[in-house]
């Protein structure tokens, strides 16, 4: 089934939407900013590698190869973005009496243990900082031959004048305060935008992390990485370079200025640079500086499922702030549900389904290959009402990758009437492969979690389910509701279904959000 519909995406340089098109049609090339291994990702930034898998896999479905890389930050990032304070990995050392090497590597595997759960693609390449040491320095050591750099006491700096149009991307107003106010550092450095290159360790100190360089023992700047491990794994020129919208003010101006200054030119780098916005509390953005933040672990002790999660964000655009409440995602593990339960009905009256199933959920996307093969397979044949729900999707995900249009196009397909549930589990796999929530091989079980802390057992909420329907056969709706009542001060939801009467955990933290 030949799509039809541009893919357009939203350009951060230039603040508009335009339509895609690779630097080399046989295969796109993405860089990510990755995670600063020195505390948990927070649920706010794992946002911004959901997006950037749903970016991935529209990418694949329209047919394109995919090279993804996502980096590591094990060394470098000050505890400000605007370049000053202290590194965060020597912070994190010392709070929890450990090397930075061994936090390093504990944070790295939670982290990429929350992709997993997530049902986020590994990417092609994972690049730590620190195992590209040495291409940094060479890097840094090209750019001061170039006359980019001048050497302050703690280190060297960029000199953001040498290059045009510094601060184009985030639209910074340099005559005016918005970029001293963001790019903080030394009195004496030539521009209040220049930022660090190389920090020199200071005297009669030595840090955990730190290398011989041309100007001093030290460690590299925080926004040297990203300029040189995309070019390495990716090319002087790639196509879209991601990461969250706190990113474009600072870094990644910053890391566009080090590729004109490195190519002697005005290349950016990256043809396509992409935010996700801010996922919010009622009182502001989730922070790990504020020290109150959730994590995905903290969802799941709550009894929510990480799909669950997904499918939250999948619910608003990237490019909106979104609101994080309890509430809501009791709602959306609701909607979740609803559709599981509608799958095992369509399985159950369309007969084998496993060739589907099978070509769904294997792991097609380890090469970075694109779908287009799997989904002429899933479409081969399929007319009516099922292929134009293929056609909806493709126009919607066509549209900027827009997830809360296809979600919608998925309900209505799933519930559609005097429609061959095996056509429609055929559509909804193609729905699954770019939307990731597993729909075909998740049980509407598997989202019932039971929260860390609840002392109700199932046998004692089985016993009072069993209880109301007695009570329900009998009329005594007063009794009924009653029991309902009791179950949910005990913090457990239940649901009458076709399938009989379900339960479900109800979050006990209410709206409270807890430091971890």
């Amino acid at each position: 089934m030949t799509q039809k519909h541009p893919l357009r995406l939203f350009n951060s340089l230039g603040r508009e939407v335009q339509d895609f098109q690779p630097i080399d049609p046989r295969n796109v090339r993405v860089y990510s900013c990755g995670p600063t291994v020195y505390n948990y990702a927070h649920i706010g930034n794992l946002r911004a590698y959901v997006f950037a898998d749903t970016l991935r896999r529209v990418l694949t479905f329209k047919g394109y190869n995919v090279t993804h890389v996502i980096n590591i930050t094990d060394v470098g990032h000050l505890t400000s973005d605007a370049d000053e304070g202290e590194d965060k990995m020597e912070v994190a050392a010392s709070r929890e009496k450990k090397s930075i090497w061994d936090i390093a590597a504990h944070y790295t595997a939670v982290f990429k243990d929350d992709v997993r759960r997530l049902n986020i693609l590994e990417p092609s390449h994972w690049t730590p900082a620190t195992a590209h040491i040495q291409e940094m320095i060479a890097f840094a050591r090209d750019l001061d031959q170039g006359g980019y750099l001048y050497e302050l006491e703690d280190g060297a700096y960029f000199d953001t004048a040498r290059v045009p149009d510094y601060g184009k991307l985030g639209l910074l107003d340099l005559e005016g305060q918005e970029a001293g106010a963001r790019v903080a550092g030394p009195g004496d450095k030539r521009n209040p935008a220049d930022f660090a290159v190389w920090r020199k360790s200071p005297e009669n100190s030595r840090r955990q992390m730190e290398w011989h360089s041309p100007w001093g023992v030290g460690a590299p700047g925080w926004h040297l990485e990203c300029s040189v491990m995309s070019m390495k794994y990716l090319g002087e020129r790639f196509d879209i370079h991601t990461g969250g919208i706190d990113h474009r003010q600072v870094h990644h101006c910053n890391e566009i200025a080090q590729n004109q200054g490195y190519t002697r030119s005005e290349k950016t780098g990256a043809n396509w640079w992409m935010h996700n916005e801010f996922l919010i509390m009622r009182d502001g953005k989730m922070s790990k500086s504020s020290g109150k933040f959730l994590t995905l672990g903290s969802l799941i002790d709550q009894g929510i499922h990480p799909a669950v999660y997904r499918l939250f964000l999948l619910g608003a655009s990237y490019r909106s702030s979104l609101e994080f409440t309890w509430d809501a995602l009791v709602g959306v593990r609701a909607s979740l549900r609803r559709m599981l339960l509608r799958v095992e009905d369509l399985k159950a009256r369309a007969g084998d389904t496993s060739q589907w199933i099978k070509l769904a959920t294997e792991d097609h996307y380890s090469s970075g290959g694109s779908l287009s093969y799997l989904v002429e397979r899933l479409t081969d044949g399929l007319t009516g009402k099922p292929a134009d729900y293929i056609d909806k999707l493709d126009a919607a995900v066509s549209n900027d990758l827009g997830t809360p249009v296809a979600l919608a196009h998925l309900n209505e397909l799933l519930f559609a009437k005097k429609t061959d549930p095996a056509d429609v589990l055929r559509a909804a796999a193609v729905y699954d492969l770019v939307l990731g929530l597993n729909l075909l091989t998740m049980s509407p079980r598997d989202l019932v979690i039971r929260p860390a802390g609840q002392t109700i057992d199932e046998a004692e909420i089985e016993a009072r389910l069993a209880e109301r329907t007695e009570a329900r056969k009998a009329k005594d709706f007063a009794r009924s509701d009653a029991i309902r009542d009791e179950l949910e001060a005990m913090g457990v939801g239940i649901m009458d279904t076709p399938q009989g009467t379900l339960f479900e955990w109800l979050p006990l933290a209410a709206t409270d959000i807890k430091p971890e």
